[in-house]
């Protein structure tokens, strides 16, 4: 192993991934691993500090941050790289829902989370993209970002706890918007609730939205669906955290595709999130892609 460059978003977990700096240099150490830090500064950030070490020659480069800034740092990786292969990913957990790490099968305490990174193998992972944009766990239109919106307002509240209230407020507001979806072998034009797009099962801590979504499949998986009232939203929500039988894509109004790629046009805006982090507050058009096996990521 050459020298590591490890990106560090101080705001992760709102603020605990500063407080855990040293925990996680603590950790770094113990594995034996030779590396230089950095801290990012502001949204965006994570992206550049990552391009510029990988055309340094820095590998592996090591996320320590949560999905939002795992993201950040695959961006930066894939737009270093162009056509190259890009240096592995080693992934230091320190957010809220760590969904990618736990989607992966992957540690969430550091020093072990450290041991993997010093002992164990790159593996490729799918990587999507929307609008020109990559995401490495999911992405979506609709109710999910709208939710997003509103958990960012919320300071008071912290962890899983955040995105439940959060997500309660937002089936309450009851937002809907008419859209036409098309995809490889299908197209639908109508009302929907959400379009969720996953390359992972799990987001939000606790929300299986496309729970037969696959990081080795080559596939986009996608869902979307329609409910018109409140109450068969909230109906409906139990069924979201279920990671396998029971879950709300069973649901006769829920669709659950996988395809290679997904366009869709919203007749009023709606906004978009990828990986936790909102992209745009009012977009109408969008187009997904996937690049299978695109992302070698350090797993045990």
């Amino acid at each position: 192993m050459s020298k590591a460059k490890v990106i560090l978003n101080p705001y992760a977990g709102r603020w605990l991934a500063l407080q855990r700096k040293p925990e996680v240099e603590a950790a770094l150490r113990s594995a034996d691993i030779d590396y230089e830090l950095v801290q990012t500064e502001r949204p965006g950030h994570g992206i550049q500090l990552t391009a510029q070490a990988v055309r340094e020659g820095f590998s592996p480069i090591i996320s320590a941050g949560g999905d939002g800034s795992i993201s950040e740092v695959v961006n930066g990786l894939i737009e270093a790289a162009g056509d190259e292969v890009p240096p592995p990913l080693g992934i230091m957990p320190l957010g809220t829902a760590n969904d990618f790490v736990v989607n992966l099968n992957l540690p969430t305490d550091l020093f072990v989370a450290a041991q993997v990174i010093a002992t164990g193998k790159p593996k490729n992972v799918d990587l999507c993209q929307v609008n020109g944009h990559y995401f490495d766990n999911n992405s979506a239109i609709g109710l999910e970002p709208f939710i997003t919106l509103i958990q960012e307002r919320m300071t008071r509240l912290r962890g899983i706890t955040r995105y439940l209230v959060a997500t309660l407020r937002g089936i309450m507001s009851n937002p809907q918007w008419k859209a036409r979806l098309q995809w490889e072998e299908g197209e639908y034009e109508g009302m929907v609730t959400l379009v969720t797009v996953g390359n992972c099962r799990r987001t939000g801590g606790i929300f299986y939205v496309t729970p037969h979504a696959d990081p080795y499949d080559g596939l986009l998986t996608f869902v979307y669906g329609f409910m018109a009232t409140r109450l068969q939203i909230l109906r409906l929500l139990p069924r979201t955290m279920k990671p396998g039988p029971g879950n709300y894509v069973e649901h006769p109004a829920i669709h659950e595709i996988h395809t290679r790629w997904l366009r869709i046009h919203t007749e009023t805006p709606t906004p978009m999130h990828t990986d936790g982090e909102i992209q745009s507050r009012a977009i109408q058009d969008l187009e997904y892609r996937v690049f299978p096996m695109r992302l070698p990521v350090i797993l045990p």
